[in-house]
């Protein structure tokens, strides 16, 4: 198939950007989108031109580098899939395909798709871990914990931290993240010691790092590859208003 890419390109983080056409032509529908991408660049090297710079890694949907906004979709138009899962044949011959970067003051660009996520790293590095005496690891069923809430604190823990809900959302809110990284540590026992004050410093410091507030719309569980649901949003806001008031 032939495509007509409008792809963004900038030099880097203090540079201007601009959309660029691309004319892609013998496109394999069984081709992923990475791998479209990976043909463009090889006939771009071939021309002596920049390479489109973009995230990537294990191109399996498990690690989260892959962050891309596909005719104004993060991650594409696919629901439950980031972009390294998504296949040409979703598209047809001739169509225009539009290709950004996340879009966020916290997640600022430092070349053409590639944006610095560095301030997830940080909200983690705040509280999204548990305390522990070392030693050799406890037996697994020491600890009896009901498959209800087991399953609940697996399902946050899917969370893969690749952005797709900041971008997707009109407030560029980090709340999904940040509340599926307190709920998969905070339901469990082994978390629940530090819960309030995890709850606490994530919040505060997700506010620092610039990100909007929640206002309940949806976009972030609508676009998560992984489908993390926005209950976790309602649990984080009460158990954050709890620890204040202690």
């Amino acid at each position: 198939m032939n495509l007509r890419l409008l792809v963004w390109r900038q030099a880097g983080p203090d540079k201007p950007g601009k959309m660029v056409p691309y004319n892609v032509e013998n496109i394999s529908p069984d081709m992923s989108f990475l791998e479209m991408l990976d043909v463009v660049n090889e006939g771009l090297i071939r021309r002596g031109e920049d390479p489109i710079s973009f995230d990537s890694d294990c191109r399996e949907g498990i690690c989260g580098m892959c962050s891309l906004v596909v005719n104004g979709i993060a991650h594409g138009p696919d629901r439950g899939t980031t972009v390294c899962q998504l296949h040409m044949r979703r598209f047809k011959d001739g169509d225009q395909v539009v290709i950004e970067p996340w879009r966020a003051r916290a997640f600022p660009v430092i070349k053409d798709l590639i944006v610095d996520r560095g301030a997830f790293d940080r909200i983690i590095a705040a509280g999204g871990y548990i305390s522990v005496n070392a030693g050799g690891a406890p037996d697994g069923n020491a600890i009896l914990i009901p498959k209800e809430t087991l399953d609940k604190a697996m399902d946050s823990a899917a969370c893969i931290a690749c952005g797709a809900c900041v971008a997707a959302c009109k407030n560029a809110s980090a709340a999904l993240f940040t509340s599926a990284k307190i709920a998969h540590l905070g339901l469990l026992p082994q978390g629940q010691a530090e819960e309030s004050r995890r709850v606490v410093r994530m919040v505060e410091q997700m506010d620092r790092e610039g990100f909007g507030s929640c206002s309940n719309e949806g976009e972030c569980e609508a676009v998560c590859p992984k489908e993390i649901p926005m209950t976790n949003i309602a649990r984080m806001n009460r158990e954050y208003v709890k620890a204040l008031a202690k």
